[in-house]
């Protein structure tokens, strides 16, 4: 089986009418999702444009490479900083289907060099979903002092019928930094599944934030694990989830403190109505005794105060809830 690597290219390189019909439908989606085509327009910011198992689009700068192979059921990709490298702007990632049905694959490599600061923006949009599912096999590591913050939002469509399920692997060295927020907060979620795993050494820091919002017979479940293995490294989770109807949201956070000075937090928020299920499992785990890890976990219903007060302007009950829940997750 052969697969194809793609080099990098402006927007005006393919021609054919299928890539043009592909890439038109993708940035349709990509705008619903939050993105801004105007960043994928311009020169001076690195992006990638995914539909599928198809790369539409690479654009590369100056200490930034993008690699992408096209493979049967999705794309491997390979994102490098070289050492040394402030990046301006975030780099703009855009990956999704069009189609109801089918299998995306995507396997990335995020390597950020010894003193590289990089943001990502990355979109991942399913407008049609019925029968999908996106997996995606992450693995990063961030060099000694580089900075990598990575910011991900979803949208589904309105009928969910798509399973998300996105793992990642991180390796933190000395005194770098991590930080990932992931957002799905509109659009029904379907079947979600978030697995990360992040090894943090000597001054590193680990920050993962995560937001989701759960309706109808939607499953919201997220793992995360924050290993702090050297000394002074820190790590905080902070979860919002928020089901309704018939959902299910569970949260599953584990934190260590392996070495003198590490210092870990875990803040997870639920909002459960109606016959939805909310759980949250916090393990702590300490093994060094000038470690310190600690954990606040939350879960009930919106406020019947500020529900009456939003009913009282007028809005009906599931209007003013949803008001609530939205603003909990802002």
């Amino acid at each position: 089986m052969s697969h194809q690597v793609l080099q990098p290219r402006s927007l005006l390189t393919r021609r054919d009418p299928a890539w043009a019909r592909d890439f038109e439908a993708i940035l349709q989606a990509y705008e619903a999702a939050g993105g801004k085509v105007s960043a994928l327009q311009s020169d001076r910011i690195a992006s990638a444009v995914i539909s599928g198992n198809r790369v539409l689009f690479v654009n590369e700068i100056p200490g930034v490479h993008i690699e992408a192979e096209e493979i049967p059921t999705g794309i491997r990709a390979h994102i490098r900083l070289d050492p040394g490298t402030k990046v301006e702007y975030p780099v703009h990632l855009c990956f999704g289907m069009v189609p109801r049905e089918g299998l995306q694959e995507i396997i990335p490599v995020f390597e950020i060099g010894e003193e590289a600061e990089v943001g990502f923006l990355a979109h991942c949009t399913f407008p049609n979903a019925l029968d999908l599912r996106h997996v995606m096999e992450g693995v990063i590591r961030i060099g000694p002092g580089a900075t990598m913050r990575y910011t991900e939002a979803h949208y589904h469509g309105p009928h969910g019928g798509i399973q998300v399920l996105p793992t990642s692997r991180v390796v933190v060295e000395e005194g770098g930094r991590f930080e990932n927020e992931f957002n799905l907060t509109h659009g029904r979620v379907g079947r979600l599944e978030i697995r990360i795993e992040v090894d943090v050494a000597a001054r590193g820091v680990a920050e993962l934030t995560a937001k989701a919002y759960g309706l109808g017979d939607d499953h919201i479940r997220i793992e995360e694990v924050i290993r702090l293995n050297g000394p002074d490294a820190r790590g905080l989770t902070k979860t919002r989830v928020a089901v309704r109807d018939r959902a299910v949201g569970e949260v599953y956070t584990t934190a260590e403190g392996n070495a003198p000075g590490a210092r870990g937090h875990m803040d997870c928020t639920e909002i459960v109505r109606g016959e939805a299920v909310a759980r949250n499992t916090p393990v702590v785990i300490v093994r060094d005794d000038e470690a310190r890890v600690t954990h606040e976990a939350a879960i009930g219903s919106v406020s019947r105060k500020e529900l009456e007060t939003l009913m009282a302007r007028g809005l009906d009950e599931d209007e003013a809830i949803d008001i609530i829940i939205r603003g909990m997750l802002r």
